[in-house]
């Protein structure tokens, strides 16, 4: 079964057109061949809101969505999120302990405490565009896969 993405009416499968407004109906032909359809949950929440909600508060939505969203598309941006959002809080946290290590110790600790305040602000760019862009990707209703993060995601939580 179909839906259209403008009034969210289902249309049977094959059609190419709403039969309420005229749009074209996600997963034809004329709707675009790399954006997933559009369909509505159980939560009456889109797909491809879901997918990007998910990246909203990192590893925490992430977790969330990936246990009350069965659907392919959503749980695959949850696992995605958990994974790289999680690791990166991990690494923050780890960086964060060099640094207050670095401030109790004399000469040895300055130079592991540069290093660590130059790879936190890096680390914290990254995360950001990484959020802003599989967002994005997500409400288009896009598989944005992160080459290293998404292999891992699929071994870890394996659909």
């Amino acid at each position: 079964m179909a839906f259209c993405t403008k009034c969210g009416a289902t249309a049977a499968d094959g059609t190419a057109f709403c039969p309420s407004c005229g749009a074209p109906v996600a997963g034809s032909a004329a709707a675009g061949a790399t954006a997933a359809p559009v369909t509505t949950g159980t939560s009456g929440m889109q797909e491809n809101v879901a997918g990007g909600l998910s990246y909203v508060l990192g590893w925490i939505t992430g977790l969330i969505f990936y246990f009350t969203d069965k659907r392919p598309f959503v749980r695959f941006h949850a696992a995605q999120s958990i994974v790289i959002f999680g690791g990166l809080h991990i690494l923050s946290i780890i960086l964060g302990m060099v640094l207050g290590v670095g401030m109790f110790v004399p000469h040895a600790g300055l130079a592991a405490g540069g290093m660590a305040v130059g790879l936190w602000s890096i680390l914290g760019i990254v995360e950001f565009v990484l959020w802003i862009v599989l967002m994005i990707m997500a409400f288009q209703g896009k598989k944005f896969r992160v080459p290293i993060a998404a292999d891992l995601a699929d071994q870890i939580f394996k659909p």
